[in-house]
C-alpha cells in the first residue's frame, strides 16, 4: 500500500528545490558577473601598465633629444657656423641624423640634408607642429617618433629650440641613435615592473628584438617569450591570450616611439579575483539560505501543519462515528471559521441521519435486489460467439432508476435488444420498469415480431395503470447470419450506427409510448448492419443532461463523440459507452446528474464473409455462400442469377492469374446497403486493376477481336457498380447490383 505524502514533507521537499534552484541560479549569475568584472579589471590593469610604460619611454626619448637640441642651439647663438659645413660638424660631434635651421618665417635656411633647403615647415603636417615656435607660443618642442612631412619612408624624431636672433634650430634623431639614447632607460623601466603579481612588461623594438625582459632575454626574438603578434589581424589596445613562459597569459601591446610595449598578466591571477569572491559569496549565501529556510518551514509548521494536524485528528474521530466530537482549532480566523463549519455540518448530518435512515435502508434494499436482478450484468454475455459482442451500463440519477435495458438470444442467429425509460423516478419507476422488461421479454419469446410484442405489452401495460406512467422503448431483433434488424420503436431516442468512423442516427419513425393509450398500432422498421457496425441505443438522459447554465448535452454533441473509429470486439463496445459517459460528465461539469443515463452497445463483426484457396474448384462453395446471404438480403431470384454470373467470372479470373505458383486465398463478402447487394472479392496476388484495360469491340468478328477482356465487361455491363482499388496488399474488387423494382 502506498504511504499518502505529509503537507510538511511535500512543503519540506518544494522549498528544499526552490532554495536550491535559487541557490543555483544566485551562483551561476554570481559567477558570470566576477568572471566579467576579473577580466574587466584585468584588462584595465594591462591599459593602464602599458601607458605608464610608454609615458616613461616617451618621457625619456623627448628628454635625451631635447637636451641635444639645446646644445646645439646654444653654440648657434654662440657663434658657431651656420652653413651646411658648420651644421654638418655639429652633427658629426652630436651624433644626430639632421640639424635644420629655420628662420622667423618658416623657411629651412641652412640643412645638414640639402634636399630640404628652402622647405616651408608650415606646408606638411609633421613639420606644422614646431610653427608655434615662430610666433612666441613654445620656445621648445619635441614630437613623437614618426614619418616625416618631406618623405613619409623617413622615420625620424624631432625637437626645436628657439634662437636668439629669432626663427629655431631643429635637431633629429635616426632610429638608430634613437634606441641607442633610451635602450638602457627602457631597460630600467620595464625589467623590475610587475603588472598585477606575476605580470611583466615586454618591449621589443621594430625588428622583434627584446629590448627589455624581466627573464633577461635582450637581444632575442619576441617568439622567445611565447608571445606572437600579427598587426595586420591584431589590433593595438586589444586583448589576446599567449602561453607566456609556459603561463596561459593575457596580453595586450601598442607601438610607441619605435618599440613593441606589451603587457602580460597570468589568467589564473585573473580568475583568483573572481574565485575569491564567489567563494565569499556562496558561504554567506548558504547561511542565508538556511536561515530562511529554516525560518519559514518552522513558521509553516507551526501554523498550519500543526493545525491541520489537529482539525484531521478531529475529523478522524467523526468519520469513525464519533459525531459528538467538536473540531476546535482556534488560533486565527481560518481556522476558526473552518473549525466552527465542520461543527455546523455535523450537527446538520446528525439530524438528516436520524430522520432518513429508516425510510433508506428499507427503500434501499427493496430497490438494489429489484435492479440487480432485473438487468443483464455480466460482460461479455456471450464469449463463445464471435459474430457480436455487447456492453451496457445504467447511472441512475438517485438510489434507484426508472431505465432498463435487456438483451436476450430468441434463436440461435436471433438476438433480441430492448431499451427503454420508465416516465418517473424512485421505487415507482423501478416497479413499473420490472413489469414492463417482463411483459416485452414474454411476448419477443413468444414468437411475436417486435412490432406485435410492442402492441401486446402497450394493450398489457394500459391495464390497471393508475398511475398513468408510461414506458418509452426501442425494440430490435438481430439476424446474426445477415446483419438486419427488425425493430419498432414506442416513443424512443433514435439509435446511432457507427461505420467506418462516422456516426448518424439512424432513419425511423416513433410511434406511441408504452401504457399512454390501449390499442395503439406499432410500425415494423428494419435496419441493414453490416460488418464492423456498432449500435448505440440510449436514453434521454444522455441527451438532456444539462450544464450550469441550463443547456442541454443535445443530439449533435452525441453524433460528435461518437464520429470516430473505436476498434472492434469488446474493446469498442467498451470503448463507445465509455466516450459518451465521459463526454456528458465533462460538459455536465459539477451539475447534478437530474435523469438516468442509460446506455447499450452492440458490435457486429457479421458471419457474411467467406475465405477458400483461389481454386476453381471452389466456386461452389463460393456461389453457395453468395446465394444465402443473397436470400437473407431479400434479393430477387433474376438480380441472384446476375449477381452469380458475374461472381463466377470474378473468382475464375483470381484462381487462374491471380497467383503465381501457390495458390493464395480469396475473401468474399457479401453485405446489403440500401436496397442493393454488394460484393467484394480480397485477394493478395499481383496488383491488377481489370478496369483499366480497355472494353473490347464486342462489334468485331470473334476472331479478329483481341483476346482476353470480354468477362470483365460483362461484369460491368451486367452490375450497377464496379470498383477496384489496391489495399494494404491486397486487390479489392467491389460489384453493386441494385434489387430489381
Amino acid at each position: 500500500m502506498q504511504t499518502k505524502k505529509t503537507i510538511s514533507g511535500t512543503f519540506l521537499k518544494w522549498l528544499l528545490l526552490i532554495v536550491g534552484v535559487a541557490f543555483a541560479v544566485s551562483m551561476v549569475f554570481s559567477w558570470t558577473l566576477q568572471t566579467r568584472l576579473s577580466e574587466k579589471s584585468a584588462h584595465n590593469l594591462l591599459r593602464l601598465n602599458i601607458a605608464d610604460v610608454r609615458q616613461d619611454v616617451i618621457d625619456a626619448s623627448d628628454a635625451n633629444l631635447l637636451a641635444l637640441t639645446r646644445d646645439i642651439a646654444s653654440e648657434i647663438d654662440a657663434g658657431a657656423p651656420a652653413d651646411e659645413a658648420g651644421l654638418l660638424a655639429l652633427t658629426a660631434r652630436h651624433d644626430v641624423a639632421e640639424i635644420n635651421i629655420i628662420d622667423a618665417d618658416g623657411i629651412i635656411i641652412s640643412t645638414t640634408h640639402p634636399d630640404f633647403l628652402n622647405y616651408d615647415m608650415r606646408s606638411g603636417t609633421q613639420s606644422a607642429e614646431f610653427t608655434g615656435l615662430l610666433d612666441g607660443t613654445v620656445r621648445e618642442h619635441v614630437q613623437s617618433y614618426q614619418p616625416t612631412s618631406y618623405d613619409p619612408t623617413l622615420l625620424r624624431k624631432y625637437a626645436g629650440v628657439c634662437l636668439e636672433g629669432g626663427g629655431f634650430v631643429e635637431v633629429a634623431y635616426d632610429a638608430e641613435r634613437f634606441q641607442r639614447d633610451i635602450d638602457h632607460q627602457i631597460v630600467g623601466v620595464t625589467r623590475n615592473r610587475h603588472v598585477g603579481e606575476n605580470g611583466c612588461i615586454v618591449i621589443a623594438d621594430e625588428n622583434w628584438s627584446i629590448v627589455s625582459d624581466r627573464n633577461r632575454n635582450e637581444g632575442k626574438n619576441l617568439v622567445a617569450t611565447g608571445i606572437w603578434i600579427d598587426r595586420d589581424t591584431m589590433a593595438e589596445g586589444d586583448v589576446f591570450t599567449a602561453t607566456v613562459y609556459g603561463v596561459e597569459s593575457s596580453c595586450m601591446y601598442v607601438f610607441s616611439e619605435g618599440y613593441y610595449i606589451i603587457a602580460v598578466l597570468p589568467e589564473n591571477e585573473i580568475l583568483l579575483q573572481r574565485d575569491t569572491s564567489v567563494s565569499l559569496t556562496a558561504v554567506l549565501e548558504v547561511l542565508v539560505f538556511l536561515t530562511l529556510f529554516g525560518v519559514i518551514f518552522l513558521l509553516v509548521r507551526k501554523l498550519v501543519v500543526n493545525n491541520l494536524n489537529r482539525v484531521n485528528n478531529s475529523l478522524s474521530k467523526i468519520t469513525d462515528g464519533d459525531l459528538d466530537e467538536q473540531v476546535n482549532v482556534r488560533s486565527n480566523t481560518e481556522f476558526a471559521s473552518l473549525s466552527d463549519d465542520i461543527n455546523a455540518t455535523v450537527g446538520t448530518l446528525k439530524q438528516y441521519i436520524a430522520a432518513a435512515a429508516a425510510r433508506i435502508d428499507r427503500e434501499l434494499a427493496f430497490a438494489k435486489n429489484i435492479q440487480q436482478s432485473a438487468l443483464p450484468s455480466v460482460f461479455p454475455p456471450y464469449p463463445d460467439r464471435k459474430d457480436l459482442n455487447l456492453f451496457a451500463t445504467m447511472d441512475t440519477a438517485k438510489e434507484v432508476g426508472g431505465d432498463f435495458y435487456d438483451f436476450y438470444f430468441l434463436e440461435e442467429n436471433k438476438l433480441a435488444l430492448l431499451i427503454a425509460d420508465v416516465s418517473g423516478k424512485g421505487i415507482p419507476a423501478a416497479m413499473f420498469m420490472m413489469t414492463g422488461k417482463t411483459v416485452l421479454r414474454d411476448y419477443a419469446e413468444r414468437g411475436d415480431a417486435p412490432s406485435v410484442a410492442a402492441f401486446n405489452a402497450n394493450n398489457k401495460l394500459c391495464e390497471g395503470n393508475d398511475a398513468e406512467m408510461f414506458i418509452t422503448a426501442w425494440l430490435g431483433y438481430l439476424e446474426t447470419d445477415t446483419g438486419l434488424v427488425r425493430f419498432a420503436n414506442a416513443g424512443h431516442n433514435p439509435p446511432v450506427l457507427i461505420r467506418d468512423g462516422r456516426a448518424c442516427f439512424i432513419a425511423q419513425k416513433a410511434d406511441l409510448t408504452l401504457a399512454a393509450m390501449e390499442g395503439v398500432p406499432y410500425r415494423e422498421q428494419t435496419l441493414q448492419l453490416a460488418p464492423g457496425d456498432l449500435l448505440f441505443l440510449y436514453t434521454d438522459g444522455v441527451t438532456e443532461a444539462a450544464d450550469a447554465a441550463g443547456e442541454l448535452f443535445g443530439n449533435n454533441r452525441l453524433l460528435a463523440a461518437l464520429s470516430r473509429r473505436f476498434g472492434s470486439g469488446e474493446a469498442a463496445v467498451r470503448a463507445v459507452c465509455g466516450t459518451v459517459k465521459e463526454a456528458v460528465g465533462t460538459f455536465a461539469g459539477e451539475t447534478p446528474q437530474a435523469d438516468d443515463i442509460t446506455m447499450l452497445c452492440l458490435y457486429y463483426a457479421g458471419n457474411n464473409a467467406l475465405t477458400v484457396t483461389a481454386k476453381t474448384t471452389e466456386l461452389p462453395a463460393v456461389t453457395g455462400f453468395v446465394n444465402r446471404a443473397l436470400e437473407g438480403l431479400g434479393c430477387p431470384e433474376k438480380t441472384t442469377a446476375q449477381i452469380d454470373i458475374a461472381v463466377e467470372e470474378i473468382f475464375a479470373n483470381i484462381a487462374n492469374y491471380a497467383y503465381s505458383g501457390e495458390p493464395g486465398e480469396v475473401t468474399v463478402r457479401v453485405r446489403g446497403e440500401d436496397s442493393a447487394a454488394v460484393i467484394e472479392f480480397r485477394d493478395r496476388g499481383f496488383a491488377f486493376d481489370p478496369l483499366e484495360k480497355p472494353d473490347p469491340d464486342v462489334t468485331l468478328p470473334a476472331e479478329e477481336r483481341e483476346p482476353g477482356g470480354l468477362g470483365i465487361f460483362m461484369v460491368k455491363k451486367s452490375m450497377d457498380g464496379v470498383t477496384y482499388q489496391r489495399e494494404n496488399d491486397e486487390n479489392v474488387l467491389t460489384i453493386r447490383k441494385n434489387f430489381a423494382k
